[in-house]
């Protein structure tokens, strides 16, 4: 997984009025939990720009001078009206722990079902997993470009020995569900053939096309 440097200074005072101090200078207070003790620390808030505003998942690197300490973001708070970063918390990284972590799904291709009339139904755009830090992936790909109307994708196919997921093998992460006016579509042989029965079941039968279209309905 991609690791993002964040530079700042470890806060010698933790109070309000210090923090307000630090905010209205334009950094962001932080802590780093998971080590003997917590780590106070600030930076300023464009630092924090490519971890908060990005749907990828990345580590951190704290940068504090003597100290670097590895780490991931594990919660962040903004002003509710200004959107401004208020307070990030931090989790340390040891290279013998698992950690706990969201990681993105990303789709890849167009799925046939979607051009026949059915609806994609993204269910889980992050999915929580327990792995190792070398283990943690960046993203989740997965290809839609066989999913037909009605098919999905669980969790159970995503499985991996380097990594846990914390969801039921049987969570749904995409699916193509049906509409009304959707056309389903096994192969283009039997496209061709359905096409052809109606042909002729049309011709016979004109004159119970409408009672049969009101019993379909």
């Amino acid at each position: 997984m991609k690791s993002i440097t964040i530079k700042g200074s470890e806060r010698e005072s933790v109070g309000k009025k210090a923090t307000k101090a630090l905010r209205n200078a334009g950094k962001v207070p932080c802590v780093v939990y998971g080590g003997e003790k917590p780590l106070h620390f600030s930076a300023d808030e464009l630092a924090f720009r490519d971890l908060v505003y990005t749907p990828a998942a990345h580590t951190v690197k704290v940068d504090l001078g003597k100290d670097k300490i590895r780490a991931i973001m594990q919660d962040i708070q903004f002003h509710p009206v200004t959107d401004k970063i208020l307070h990030i918390d931090f989790y340390q990284l040891f290279e013998d722990k698992e950690v706990t972590m969201n990681i993105p799904v990303r789709l890849q291709g167009n799925a046939p079902g979607v051009r026949n009339g059915g609806r994609l139904l993204f269910r889980k755009r992050k999915l929580a997993i327990r792995a190792l830090p070398d283990k943690l992936p960046d993203f989740f790909d997965i290809d839609i470009s066989k999913l037909k109307i009605g098919d999905n994708i669980t969790v159970e196919s995503l499985l991996n020995d380097d990594f846990t997921i914390l969801h039921p093998d049987t969570t749904v992460v995409v699916q193509i569900k049906t509409q009304r006016a959707a056309v389903v579509v096994e192969d283009d042989e039997e496209a061709e053939g359905v096409e052809g029965a109606e042909g002729v079941a049309t011709e016979g039968a004109e004159g119970e096309g409408a009672e049969d279209g009101e019993s379909q309905e």
